[in-house]
């Protein structure tokens, strides 16, 4: 179909629509939102696309390091943290909702009460209390896409409870985000 609009375009990974002015296009949807254009007659409009279709690829896989924080719940929160998600099943011992400037709380993230009284933070069981907790939230893949795709737009802090900074669901979590399990 070749027409003369403005073709709004649907990323699914970040969920705003981008105005690109056309003079003659072919576009195909897909299934999961994203888009092809064939351009008839304007070569600079087809770099443009292709460019854009490179930020997309990069955006839906990559995630930026410094994007994710990882902080004890006890810690005051502060600007740098940017969104900060409660990925612990239970609140905080002793701290006010008020006080600790949570944005999101992702109860079903979490390790299952079973597994987090079977780890009880013995760094020796920590390859296991890893490779279960993994499984696990694969089980939520709802809840692991909505920490992608809020990582993907700016910086989140993971926001724990645990004592131990080294060997904590947090940990994993932010693994598993950037890729590296």
């Amino acid at each position: 179909m070749h027409c003369k609009y403005i073709f709004t375009a649907r990323f699914p990974a970040q969920g705003d629509g981008l105005l690109f002015p056309l003079r003659s296009f072919a576009a195909t949807s897909h299934a999961r939102g994203a888009f092809a254009i064939r351009c008839i007659d304007d070569a600079s409009l087809r770099a443009r696309f292709d460019a854009m279709k490179t930020v997309q690829a990069l955006m839906s896989k990559n995630i930026a390091a410094d994007h994710i924080k990882l902080k004890r719940a006890y810690e005051p929160p502060v600007a740098e943290d940017g969104t900060r998600v409660l990925i612990d099943r239970l609140w905080p011992r002793g701290l006010k909702k008020v006080n600790a400037g949570i944005d999101e709380w992702m109860k079903n993230i979490a390790p299952s009460t079973e597994l987090r009284k079977w780890f009880a933070h013995d760094p020796k069981r920590w390859p296991e209390f890893q490779r279960r907790y993994e499984s696990e939230i694969r089980q939520h893949p709802e809840q692991f896409e909505r920490l992608r795709a809020l990582s993907r737009h700016g910086r989140i802090t993971l926001v724990f409870s645990a004592r131990d900074e080294a060997h904590n669901d947090a940990v994993v979590l932010k693994d598993l985000l950037l890729g590296r399990r």
